[in-house]
């Protein structure tokens, strides 16, 4: 099956192939049919609320405020508005999910400690918490602490490939244990009464294929959606999503089914529409590479176009980003003041080398944040990068590269 990448010719969306306006998983209404997959090491608070406020991190809607910059007040005044009314329909993003939790390092916690890893904001909403473990009365508990919380949904992990996952039978290593699979949905189910989901691969591998048998026993046990990251666990991010199980599991239950893999621009969203008949799409590695994706998606369903980010927009984007993780690291450090910088300059290089993937010049920006030991000195190298080119005349619209920056897997944990 085809994708943008493997063919680089310009897609024409069919007319039928329209990312939904909406779906239901449960009592919760997910408007747009776009879902923010759970990413470990990335859809923290901060990327959450980042990707639900992509739309502001954009000079053209705000061309107002000029071109943006340190000293010009856009960032101050973006970013103490990030609290304001922002819906998910208008940031194009229809449901966010937190990074996945171990259920029984959640039973264990101390209840100040939880609250450090279930935190979110009012404006995340509707948010889902995803959970993995293999013992169906630690899952359970876990997702009565997930519902008394206030999360809109729980979230199932078969999903993960990461050997220490794997390992403990968690994640995508459930995958060859269908009675335990039973018994984990029956406990949850009777746990809660918030939407319960499951994300799953196809199956352990080419020879043990259960996706369809495991979507059926979702429905059965009384699940409100599936989703499919339609990679068995042993391709782990290689080769091809194979869409015609998303379609094979869509004609065997009546519930939600959400596809994921190898959605990488929106032509590929309306393409796995079309292709599948899936209710909604997932998207995952590409977003910390284009933050703007879900807004994208958007536009196309409406207009079968979309806008790419100016030279302005990145550097609005990635200052705004690391500007939102410094803060909120200051806040959650009150007892260290002054540490924050040290603490996020890791995950601001991580950053870094998604945000700035095709960018000309970007590999030399890169080198240069590699080497600098602070958040504070890693956003003067951005700076003075982002206001060379501006400086230069670098104003047209960069779109971003069919292939996306690389997620190596032992850097990253995500299904």
């Amino acid at each position: 099956m085809k994708k943008s990448w493997d063919n680089p010719r310009e897609h024409t969306m069919p007319a039928q192939a329209r990312v939904p306006a909406e779906l239901r998983i449960g009592a919760v209404r997910v408007a747009p049919a776009t879902v923010l997959a759970p990413m470990a090491g990335v859809t923290d608070t901060v990327f959450r609320r980042f990707i639900r406020h992509a739309s502001l991190f954009a000079t053209q809607p705000h061309a107002d405020l000029g071109a943006p910059g340190p000293d010009s007040g856009t960032w101050e005044s973006d970013t103490a508005s990030i609290d304001a009314d922002v819906t998910n329909t208008q940031s194009g993003c229809g449901l966010i999910m937190t990074e996945f939790t171990s259920a029984d390092g959640l039973s264990r916690m101390r209840e100040s400690k939880r609250r450090r890893y279930l935190t979110f904001y009012d404006d995340e909403h509707p948010i889902a918490a995803q959970l993995f473990g293999s013992n169906p009365e630690t899952l359970a508990e876990a997702a009565r602490i997930v519902q008394d919380t206030g999360f809109d949904l729980v979230d199932l992990n078969l999903g993960c490939p990461a050997k220490r996952v794997v390992g403990c039978n968690g994640g995508s290593g459930l995958l060859r244990d269908l009675p335990r699979i039973g018994e984990i949905f029956r406990a949850v189910r009777q746990a809660v009464t918030i939407p319960f989901t499951v994300k799953f691969r196809l199956g352990w591998n080419d020879a043990q294929i259960i996706c369809v048998e495991l979507a059926r026993m979702a429905e059965s046990e009384g699940l409100n959606a599936v989703a499919l990251h339609a990679r068995t666990r042993e391709q782990a991010y290689s080769g091809q999503a194979r869409w015609e199980w998303i379609a094979a599991i869509k004609q065997a239950v009546r519930i939600p089914v959400i596809g994921n893999g190898d959605i990488r621009t929106p032509e590929d969203a309306a393409a796995m529409i079309d292709q599948t008949g899936c209710d909604a799409v997932m998207i995952g590695r590409a977003a910390p590479s284009n933050p703007w994706i879900f807004r994208q998606i958007a536009q196309y369903t409406a207009t079968g176009r979309y806008d790419q980010p100016t030279v302005a927009d990145r550097y609005h984007m990635i200052r705004a980003y690391f500007q939102m993780l410094l803060d909120e690291t200051e806040a959650a450090a009150s007892d260290k003041p002054g540490s924050a910088g040290k603490e996020t300059a890791g995950k601001m290089k991580q950053f870094a080398s998604w945000f700035t993937h095709g960018v000309p010049g970007g590999a030399k920006l890169r080198a240069s944040i590699y080497q600098m030991r602070t958040g504070a000195e890693i956003l003067a190298e951005v700076d003075a990068f982002f206001q060379a080119r501006l400086a230069a005349g670098d104003t047209e619209p960069e779109p971003f590269p069919a292939e996306p920056a690389e997620f190596p897997t032992d850097a990253l944990v995500c299904d």
